[in-house]
Order: C-alpha cells, then structure tokens, then sequence
C-alpha cells in the first residue's frame, strides 16, 4: 500500500468509521471515505451516495472517482462496475462484510492487509443472490 490512499467503504446512515457496512455497494446509504497516511487513519468524511436506477451502479463510481478514492472495500459487487473501477483506477478489495464489525474494522483490516483485491471471477451475475 502507498504511503497516502484514500479508501471509499459502503456505509448505511450516519457514516464514519463505528457505521455498519452496507450490504449493497450500489445503493448504500452513503459512502465513508478514510485518508491513510503512513499506515495509519488520518481523516474520515462521508459523501452521499447518488440516486440512480438498477443497473445504474456506473455512477457511484464516478462519484468515488471524482471524491479522489483510489480503493473500496466490498463484500460483492457486479461485473459493470467492477470494470467501472478499473477503468477508474480505483482498487477493489474484497472483505466478508459479516466478518466485519463496521467501517473501522474495514479501514483496519486494509491497511493490515488483510483482503485481497476482488476477482472478476468473484462478481456478482445480477441473479438476485449477491449482497452488493
């Protein structure tokens, strides 16, 4: 990990690093966006998430990208916008979000390497059984 990252975690009201991690990427509440610098947490603020429509997860990464992240930690996300992130050049890391206690534990467990970046062979096919 660099010395400086900005990570986007998917968080229900009221954000910040004790929230609860949403359990979909697309249409959670908000997102808390957590500055590393040097291994270590240094700001935390949130960003609303946008409205859009179903299959319409295009625009949240944009709005990630725009707000400077480079990484997200997900427990699921679809094929569309993990190519989204790519293209953006923002990281997608994957946690188990049931293992997770709430957005700090994601933040922590990050910069302790814990989670390997996601797969696309890991991404969910829009059947209606992935929590994203």
């Amino acid at each position: 990990m660099s010395t400086s990252l900005t990570l986007a975690i998917p968080s229900d009201n009221p954000g910040g690093l004790t929230a609860p991690i949403s359990a979909h990427f697309g249409h959670c509440d908000l997102f808390t966006l957590i500055n590393i610098q040097e291994g270590k947490i240094s700001s935390v603020n949130t960003v609303s998430n946008v409205e859009h429509s179903a299959g319409g997860c295009l625009e949240p990464v944009n709005l990630l990208r725009d707000n400077g992240v480079q990484a997200i930690v997900v427990g699921g996300i679809g094929a569309r916008p993990m190519q989204a992130f790519a293209a953006a050049g923002i990281d997608v890391y994957y946690a188990d979000q049931n293992s997770l206690e709430n957005v700090g534990a994601a933040a922590n467990g990050l910069i302790a390497g814990k989670f390997p970046m996601m797969r696309t062979d890991q991404t969910c096919k829009g059947d209606g059984n992935c929590h994203h």
